[in-house]
């Protein structure tokens, strides 16, 4: 089963989770969303994986987020999934797919309930 690993290496629960998979033997595909932004398709497919809407993924803490006025009631799935896009800060993190499923790695354990 190919795992892949949405990854921030500047955040520590990331490397928390990338090194719980690690120790389990898993070896993802690590993919860089801060380096590597996802598609409007990729990530409307993650947030299936994830059972998820766009308000549970979007990290509500980031200057970005408030500049963008993204709280604000009335705020379309489009429109946050796009901020999401556009600035991929705004995506939660870590998250752990394999490709059928996907677990977002708060707290990092999390990411071992699909492997």
């Amino acid at each position: 089963m190919p795992f892949v690993y949405y990854h921030n290496s500047g955040c520590s629960k990331s490397r928390q989770a990338l090194q719980l998979l690690e120790d389990k033997g898993i070896k993802p595909a690590i993919r860089e969303y801060l380096k590597n932004p996802l598609t409007t398709v990729e990530l409307t497919n993650l947030l299936t994986q994830l059972g998820k809407n766009p308000t549970e993924l979007i990290r509500k803490g980031e200057a970005i987020y408030s500049e963008l006025e993204l709280g604000k009631p009335g705020v379309s799935d489009t429109k946050l999934i796009q901020a999401m896009v556009d600035h991929p800060i705004l995506i939660e993190r870590p998250i752990l797919s394999n490709g059928q499923q996907a677990r977002i790695g708060r707290p990092p354990e999390q990411v071992l309930e699909i492997i």
